[in-house]
């Protein structure tokens, strides 16, 4: 069986990963785009060991930040795992709120294989070249360099499907965890304040300190809005006050991709004072 536990940041998706795995002898794979990276733990909200309460977790702390890490190498090692935890019997969790990665992971989505360029040292006609590898259709201007380099880029990152797989292979079941917006957005101001006092500007300003400049922390929310102000771009408090507004509009984005994409996503509306009964719905929903 496999279960999957998603929704916007700061819904409580780690807690009910975990008492669901407690119930149903199951296994939790991250399915977090940002919590694959080792060490960027306080701006992911990476769930803390001793909340594991002895569950094994998968897919966290796999990569190092200054590496690129894929929805296409996410593909892979997911159904690798999938197919490892199923092999031991055991069910499995698949919790965290990046759409795109379950999406590819569940369903027949296929991806170029990855083939990494040096894409600054091509000429214009290596670049178009390399691109019909992947596709006789180029759709940015054949002069545009730039454009070039970052559609080819875009084909080796596996950010461009050869198909947009909308055929499931395997049998899974969905639970959406929701709040009322209010609700939601006072606990994501409250987590914010709640990553400054853990020490999120000290552990974003080690990565900046060494000069990393990677993807996962010039894109990451709380990482790039930092960074910003590492470089003087911003006060500390617009640097915050950022993260607060980019994390809001991201729990947005996730709601409208999770009803976009999953349509028998079952809608579970969270109860903070009494978790228990929301523990309770979803085996509910999932024994049906």
């Amino acid at each position: 069986m496999i279960i999957c536990v998603v929704g916007p940041t700061g819904v409580g998706k780690t807690k009910l990963s975990v008492e669901l795995a407690k119930k149903l002898n199951a296994e939790i794979i991250n399915c977090d785009s940002m919590q694959v990276y080792r060490h960027l733990d306080i701006a992911t909200a990476k769930i803390k060991e001793e909340e594991k309460e002895g569950i094994p977790h998968h897919l966290f702390d796999i990569v190092n930040p200054e590496d690129l890490y894929t929805v296409y190498d996410y593909q892979k090692d997911c159904r690798k795992k999938i197919e490892e935890i199923s092999s031991r019997g055991k069910n499995i969790i698949l919790v965290g709120g990046t759409g795109l990665y379950l999406k590819a992971a569940l369903f027949d989505y296929r991806f170029p294989k990855e083939e990494k360029t040096k894409k600054e040292n091509l000429s214009t006609e290596e670049l178009i070249a390399r691109l019909h590898q992947y596709t006789n259709h180029i759709d940015v201007d054949l002069h545009n360099q730039r454009r070039l380099q970052r559609l080819l880029e875009r084909y080796e990152n596996g950010t461009v499907e050869e198909k947009k797989g909308n055929q499931p292979l395997y049998d899974f079941k969905i639970i959406g965890l929701t709040l009322e917006r209010e609700l939601l957005y006072q606990r994501i101001n409250q987590r914010v304040d709640q990553m400054i006092a853990e020490g999120i500007i000290e552990e974003a300003r080690a990565f900046y300190d060494k000069n990393i400049r990677s993807k996962a922390l010039l894109t990451g929310i709380g990482y790039k809005e930092l960074y910003a102000y590492f470089d003087g771009k911003c006060s500390k408090e617009e640097a915050i006050e950022k993260i607060k507004q980019n994390s809001r509009h991201y729990a947005k984005r996730q709601y409208t991709f999770f009803n976009h994409q999953f349509h028998d996503i079952v809608w579970l509306k969270v109860n903070l004072t009494q978790f228990k009964q929301t523990v309770d719905e979803a085996l509910n929903i999932i024994r049906k």
